[in-house]
């Protein structure tokens, strides 16, 4: 396996296709928005650029990294002589069902079609395409170039076989795979998600400020950040969707999306990546001042 296609320029199909092309393989970079994938290039350029400061790579290894991402606006173009497509855009049921439809249609069945859905059924996906059992999950987190672990989720048709060269793959990308089912929110969200909605809640409900539950949470348990600032940092509307997701596949009220979530994706305050959410980013990308609105 050396060619791979990343559907998706954003921020974790950047971080997805930076991954693979550090590792030495072709990638071929896929979004329909030709601005969206210079922006891609540009931050995938920039986080590269971050590691040669570091240390972490040489300027040569940049160059190398750089030189294995093709673009592509076109999926049928995109995804000719590739052994993996990894879809990676919006956390949007329909637009996914879409993909996979077109990746039907236009991929050899013998391609590896893996979705990087954090909660979306694997099993439905699998659904729009001939040959469901080479359609598995592959769940990276973000950052993608720093963070170690990927979800590897089986569908109910996906074969032993594609499930042992995608576990395998993600240890070569110096990845640590860990597999599990197909249910709503896998194991990652569905713990993450109940604890960033009840600390939505606990904002809510007025028991304490942003500030005040974040720092309980990164003092008390021992949490890199705070569960505000890491809904922030996961955008306010992807929190939105995965538990829309998980409360529509359990129908279990312990998953119903706090009134005040909701409301602020409704007003375009989706965290970092609009400027604002429970911090204010107009200044700095980091969470150092409470949005006005809680503050």
């Amino acid at each position: 396996m050396k060619h791979i296609a990343v559907i998706g320029a954003g921020t974790m199909g950047n971080g997805i296709a930076h991954t693979f092309a550090q590792s030495g393989f072709t990638v071929k970079l896929i979004d329909i928005s030709e601005k969206s994938l210079e922006k891609g290039m540009a931050t995938i350029a920039s986080n590269l650029d971050r590691m040669v400061t570091k240390g972490t790579i040489t300027e040569d290894d940049k160059h190398k990294t750089i030189g294995n991402i093709i673009t592509y606006t076109d999926i049928k173009d995109g995804v000719v002589g590739c052994d993996l497509v990894v879809e990676a855009a919006t956390e949007n049921v329909g637009l996914k069902m879409n993909i996979f439809k077109q990746l039907s249609d236009v991929c050899d069945h013998n391609v590896i079609l893996a979705s990087n859905t954090s909660s979306i059924s694997i099993t439905q996906i699998a659904a729009q395409v001939v040959h469901p059992e080479r359609v598995i999950g592959m769940h990276f987190m973000n950052p993608v170039p720093i963070m170690k672990l990927v979800e590897i989720i089986r569908g109910y048709s996906t074969s032993d076989e594609v499930t042992k060269i995608i576990m395998d793959l993600s240890v070569k990308l110096g990845k640590t795979p860990t597999e599990v089912n197909d249910y709503p929110g896998f194991v990652a969200n569905r713990i993450l998600m109940p604890m960033i909605n009840e600390s939505i809640e606990t904002l809510y409900n007025g028991v304490a400020g942003v500030e005040e539950i974040d720092t309980v949470m990164k003092l008390g348990m021992a949490h890199p950040m705070g569960p505000l600032q890491l809904a922030d940092f996961i955008g306010l509307d992807v929190c939105l969707s995965i538990l829309n997701v998980m409360y529509d596949g359990f129908k279990n009220p312990k998953y119903a999306p706090c009134p005040l979530l909701v409301n602020m994706v409704m007003a375009g305050k989706l965290g970092v990546k609009s400027g604002e959410g429970f911090y204010d980013y107009s200044e700095s990308k980091k969470a150092e001042k409470v949005s006005k609105q809680f503050s």
